[in-house]
């Protein structure tokens, strides 16, 4: 075959020398985009008091900024924060890089970024005394008042791609997905620069990228709810837009259709930070072996003897002491608490009988609260005019002693807003005694399933109950120091304060696992009937998703104001909801719900939420951190609920009876007969 014939060369149409100038340009103008930064200045009062002057303050901030870059770019963590100067003219700062640009060989970028942003701020805020400089790959941060810690979810601004996307539905799902896994992954305690950064695929050629970062002097909890909101901004800006961006000043995300960060470096980022490496010492110069004259040898050998003596006389002496005053062990029955000295020293704090006897009038009738599983709850009211809650082991509960060890070992470990506080406990004589804050509104069952005030309960009401609880769960999960499943959430472990907070209570089943375990079994099954996983009622696997079955079917009760098993015609709620809503026909479901401030839209999808916690198989069941993403974000589009577990203590599951407790165990605890705890 004879080949082709050459084609005729081409004429350019614009000059050499012309097309170097453009292209020259379009580099000059892209570098200078990829480096714009985003200047934010709170103030801008032309009074005194607002800006800088020459004075102590002005010099402070000078000296401030010039340190700022150099110990951000120094630092392992890019990050750096610091004050300079004595009140009223202190400034406070911090400095950082983007997770992705911190260490290897990227020194030079995070630092060159950093002196780019100190000068803008010159530029943008001349006189200023607050201003936020935001760029690509850092942000420098300056005030006169302190803000360490605390998160600020002003928008800063917003950005988008005004491509749209194609598949806009399917691209919002994975969008949602991605984001919400990015943002767990950056709040993280075990997250080291607070920083996430991930992409999914978008079939059949398109990928999403994203990244998700907090300023990384917050909290895990408070970084989290900064990129939650941020992730709710994304319909003001960029829905169905193929990138956007929401800048606040403590956190920001983006997404876009091509790659912006170094996925290498993004993934080292987010790994949990290394042991630091042993340390030894060369033998010598340049790996050669040198002689140590006996000058040297003697000194040392003779120091080293000397230290070992001393170092063996003061453990000798501690062993003495430590025999005549051998530890306290504080036992309830057979089980041991632990080092009483240890116990006092700890954050849970041991109460005297007679100042229980005193505040709860000798548990006096007219104080007492109820009564459970566990032991009667009395009120008490201290000295000081403190309000609280009294728990008393029942003598012949050998379960109840268990418990007692699993609240004081857990909950004094445990801080937050939406859990309830374990104020001390109480060993003395044969009373064992645990005490709590006390909460006015009493338990959520209370109020919830009560005809005569659960209107009282309106919609605003419930939704922040609903998502205190879902944040609550979250921590014992994710965010706290231990990993814990509670294992019997329901809502008269619901404590209810004067603002109508919720507070998990009632940690007496709780298990703490390990960071990296996911899933364990036990042979004591106990907890309470319809609340109950399946997996966990029939065969004792209990994980975070029992957990999530169970806040589902709280979610669902709250919702729509019915027990999960007190329906006519022996239907449990979730065989009732399910119906309904498959129908198409969610009124029926509301009548316990007031239709006073109703939010149609809101209540249908913490329905539809509820529904993907129940499904039947756990792993189609959400995380406690994607459940509360999908609470707070209309852009998250959720995927269609299966069939869920129908549970309850009559039916079991699936209509067979529920499984016989093992022998020698505490059964199942039922619902009918439960007594509020702590604060009822």
């Amino acid at each position: 075959m004879a080949p082709p014939p050459p084609l005729p060369p081409c004429r350019p149409r614009v000059k050499p020398e012309r097309a170097l100038l453009c292209f020259s340009l379009l580099l000059l103008l892209t570098a200078t985009t990829a480096n714009a930064s985003i200047t934010d200045c709170p103030t801008t009062s032309s009074t005194n008091s607002s800006h800088v002057d020459d004075g102590a303050f002005g010099a402070n901030l000078r000296a401030l900024l010039s340190s700022l870059s150099g110990a951000a770019a120094a630092s392992s963590s890019g990050f750096a924060e610091n004050a300079t100067g004595a009140a009223p003219d202190t400034a406070y700062g911090l400095a950082q890089c983007r997770g992705d640009i911190v260490g290897g060989g990227n020194g030079t970028s995070c630092r060159s970024c950093l002196d780019d942003s100190v000068r803008d701020a010159a530029k943008a805020c001349p006189g200023e005394k607050s201003a936020v400089i935001i760029s690509d790959y850092c942000l420098v941060r300056y005030s006169n008042a302190s803000f360490a810690g605390a998160a600020d979810e002003r928008t800063v601004k917003l950005w988008w791609n005004t491509d749209n996307a194609t598949q806009p539905e399917r691209f919002k799902s994975l969008l949602g997905t991605l984001m919400g896994n990015l943002t767990d992954a950056a709040a993280r305690a075990s997250s080291p620069l607070m920083f996430a950064a991930g992409e999914t695929d978008l079939p059949p050629f398109t990928k999403i990228y994203g990244m998700a970062q907090c300023t990384r002097d917050l909290a895990a909890g408070d970084c989290y709810r900064c990129l939650v909101g941020a992730v709710n901004n994304i319909p003001k800006c960029c829905d169905g837009k193929q990138g956007g961006q929401v800048i606040t000043r403590s956190c920001s995300i983006r997404f876009e259709v091509y790659p912006f960060f170094d996925a290498q470096a993004a993934k080292a980022a987010m790994s949990p930070a290394p042991a630091p490496a042993p340390v030894t010492t060369p033998t010598g110069v340049n790996g050669s072996n040198h002689t140590v004259s006996k000058s040297v040898i003697v000194p040392v050998t003779v120091g080293v003897a000397v230290l070992l003596v001393v170092i063996l006389l003061l453990i000798a002496l501690c062993l003495c002491k430590r025999n005549r005053k051998p530890h306290k062990h504080m036992m309830i029955g057979s089980v041991d608490l632990g080092d009483e000295d240890e116990m006092r020293g700890s954050e849970s704090l041991l109460y005297d009988l007679s100042t229980l006897r005193a505040a709860t009038a000798n548990f006096s009738e007219e104080n007492k609260l109820g009564e459970g599983g566990f032991g009667p709850v009395y009120k008490g009211t201290l000295q000081n005019g403190q309000e609280i809650a009294v728990k008393r082991l029942s003598a012949t509960s050998h379960q109840g002693q268990l418990e007692m060890k699993n609240e004081v070992v857990l909950v004094a470990k445990l801080q937050h807003k939406n859990l309830v506080r374990l104020l001390g406990c109480c060993i003395e004589e044969r009373e064992k005694i645990l005490v709590y804050e006390f909460l006015c509104n009493k338990s959520l069952d209370t109020i919830l399933f009560d005809t005569s005030r659960q209107q009282d309960l309106n919609w605003e009401q419930r939704f922040k109950i609903i998502e205190g609880i879902g944040r609550g769960l979250l921590y014992l999960h994710e965010d706290s120091r231990l990993k814990i499943i509670h294992r019997d959430l329901k809502a008269s472990n619901i404590l209810l304060d004067v603002d109508m907070n919720p507070k998990i209570s009632d940690f007496g089943l709780a298990k703490l696992f390990n960071m990296e375990a996911s899933v364990a079994n036990t042979s004591r099954i106990a907890g309470t009937y319809g609340y109950m996983a399946p997996e966990y009622a029939l065969h004792g696997i209990f994980s975070a998703k029992s957990d999530v079955f169970s806040y589902g079917v709280l979610l669902l009760e709250i919702v729509t104001g019915r027990r999960n098993t007190c329906l006519h015609d022996s239907e449990d709620l979730l065989a009732f909801v399910w119906r309904h809503w498959s129908r198409g026909g969610a009124g029926e479901l509301l009548d316990g719900c007031p239709a006073a401030g109703r939010r149609p839209q809101e209540l249908l999808r913490c329905i539809h939420v509820g529904l993907l916690c129940v499904q039947e198989d756990p792993q189609l069941r959400p995380g406690m951190a994607a459940v509360v993403v999908m609470l707070n974000s209309r852009s998250v589009t959720l995927p269609a609920p299966s069939a869920p577990a129908f549970v309850s203590a009559s039916r079991g599951i699936g209509g067979s009876p529920p499984p016989p407790a093992a022998a020698g165990d505490a059964p199942a605890r039922s619902t009918d007969h439960e007594v509020p705890t702590a604060a009822r």
